[in-house]
């Protein structure tokens, strides 16, 4: 980690699946570049990869681990497509989980190496992984060649002294059967395991705390949530992390409603002091029939803004500084102008189109050309 903002807050992103069905073997590093007022600057940068470069892939994880104090990035698992040579076009999608070797990736220099680990023998996808210092534990998963959710648990330990890595892994009792569960952390040694399927068609409901004392692992069943009776019938379920033990989680509505494409959302508080709490429901539509009138706009929701370009921001004084000429003047901003031949937004007659508007139409950015902002309710969307 070093001294400066950007550099202790870095998102990794790797692989993943598009509605496409395409797959991306690029890797990409986020940072936080600049923070004043409401307006958050990241910064998004590909990392060119040398070596042993990880194949597309979906399904994987991808964790840093820090040793003799230096960090590493380790990939393992994931699915992707059969090899081109095997595709036909009746198996153009076709897709097999990947060789079960284990990536270390240096994101300071772009290198990257592969190690095959003898306990590592079957391909595993949409495992749970936890990265405990110069340790990760992959838990769970699923095995496409064998159809089956084994109840692994393995200890990859990577040592990385002056010279090359070392990498070497350990098969321990006590593992769970479940893929693609959600990972929360309630403190510094404990986690809990929620989601996830058993069988490819049974959700499994059970929750699990994982907990850490003197480099042990120790995997218990938790008290149950009270599941509300459309998370108990409900086939599919998805969800991810809030942090502090947080866990949200979305389920499709009944499809016999005469709104479609609707979906329940729950907040799962994992927490020791709050695992009772009755969980809180929300609920969003592709066509909202609620009342604009009742919604809470989001008044204080923050700008982002993304940059690819790692050399326009330069300078540690733009960190946590505010400047008075970064407020927007609102008189030349795009939200007042004609953005398209069909625009019909006037400033004198503009009233809420959206439920999440508050004082100005909300836009959307079309990159089609030299790029420009569209009204949303231009755009006619649903």
């Amino acid at each position: 980690k070093g001294g400066l903002e950007s550099e202790r807050q870095q998102y990794i992103i790797h692989g993943g699946k598009t509605p496409n069905n395409e797959l991306s073997d690029k890797m990409y590093v986020m940072s936080v570049v600049c923070k004043n007022n409401k307006k958050v600057t990241f910064r998004c940068t590909e990392k060119d990869l040398v070596g042993d470069v990880p194949e597309a892939r979906y399904g994987h994880s991808i964790d840093v681990v820090y040793s003799r104090g230096k960090s590493m990035g380790v990939v393992f698992g994931g699915r992707s497509y059969i090899p081109s040579a095997q595709r036909t076009t009746e198996k153009w999608n076709t897709v097999a989980d990947c060789l079960p070797h284990v990536f270390l990736v240096d994101f300071e220099f772009g290198c990257s190496t592969s190690y095959i680990l003898p306990e590592l023998q079957d391909g595993l996808s949409f495992h749970v992984s936890i990265a405990r210092n110069d340790t990760i534990y992959i838990l769970g998963g699923h095995s496409l060649a064998n159809n089956i959710r084994p109840a692994n648990l393995y200890r990859i330990k990577v040592d990385l002294p002056l010279g090359s890595p070392a990498v070497n892994c350990t098969v321990l009792p006590g593992g769970i059967s479940v893929s693609s569960a959600i990972l929360t952390q309630t403190n510094n040694d404990e986690f809990v395991i929620v989601g996830g399927y058993q069988l490819e068609n049974q959700k499994r409901m059970v929750c699990n705390i994982i907990s850490f004392e003197d480099n042990k692992i120790e995997i218990r069943e938790m008290e149950t949530p009270d599941w509300t009776p459309d998370i108990k019938h409900s086939k599919i379920w998805f969800g991810s992390n809030m942090g502090n033990g947080t866990v949200f989680l979305g389920i499709p509505g009944d499809n016999k409603q005469a709104v479609s494409e609707t979906y329940y959302f729950y907040m799962l508080k994992c927490a020791e002091d709050d695992v009772n709490e009755d969980q809180k429901t929300f609920t969003n539509s592709q066509t909202s029939t609620e009342d604009p009138g009742d919604s809470t706009p989001f008044e204080d929701s923050e700008e982002f803004c993304f940059s690819a370009e790692a050399n326009s921001f330069n300078g540690d004084d733009e960190f946590d500084t505010y400047n008075e000429d970064d407020e927007e003047d609102e008189s030349v901003t795009g939200y007042w102008i004609t953005c398209c031949s069909t625009c019909d937004v006037d400033i004198n007659t503009w009233v809420p189109f959206y439920s999440t508007e508050l004082n100005k139409p909300a836009m959307i950015y079309c990159s089609h050309g030299d790029g420009h902002w569209v009204h949303a309710q231009c755009m006619d969307l649903a």
